[in-house]
């Protein structure tokens, strides 16, 4: 497995951290900045690879989050590891226009990472569109809990949408920054 394979895998993994949600009051700009708040922190968790070629290979993600301060949105810096080799990861995903999200993933699609070209909240779920050349794809990311975020990656093959990875992160400081509203 390449150090490029590595990034490019872990790259669309770190898009997994990045998961807003809605509360049942305020704009949207507010709810969503809300629940970005919530995942301010420190995080871990195993991911997997469960189609193609890499089938099987097993990653473990530490990540710490946390907020700009004038927009919606999130940045997370921290480390992946698959075997022997380690990454460095970055994701900044901002919004950039009432409930439009634009980001990057390590240094974007002109570079060896991954561009988030649109984002959709609803509820404890958000689906960002992603984009790197030719490769689109989606990002799914579900908050079940305060401590949990549960993430797949999908990429588009002619009209299918293919998971391929999943990751399960948990909270690993003592106490949730912010608290999301149930639906």
């Amino acid at each position: 497995m390449t150090r490029s394979f590595l990034s490019a895998i872990l790259t669309a993994a770190l898009a997994a951290a990045i998961s807003p949600a809605m509360s049942a009051t305020g704009t949207a700009s507010e709810r969503d900045q809300k629940f970005f708040q919530s995942i301010e922190g420190h995080w871990t968790g195993p991911g997997e690879v469960v189609a193609g070629k890499y089938k099987g290979t097993k990653f473990t993600c530490n990540l710490a989050g946390k907020t700009p301060d004038h927009n919606a949105g999130m940045v997370l810096d921290g480390t992946c590891r698959v075997g022997l080799f380690t990454q460095k990861m970055n994701a900044t995903v901002e919004e950039v226009g009432r409930g439009r999200y634009r980001g990057t993933f390590l240094d974007g699609a002109k570079g060896k990472g991954l561009d988030i070209i649109a984002g959709n909240v609803n509820g404890r779920t958000v689906v960002f569109a992603l984009n790197r050349n030719s490769l689109k794809g989606t990002m799914a990311a579900k908050l079940p809990d305060s401590d949990t975020m549960m993430v797949t990656i999908s990429v588009k093959v002619e009209d299918d949408l293919v998971p391929v990875i999943g990751v399960k992160l948990k909270r690993t400081d003592s106490v949730a920054v912010g608290a999301v509203a149930q639906d």
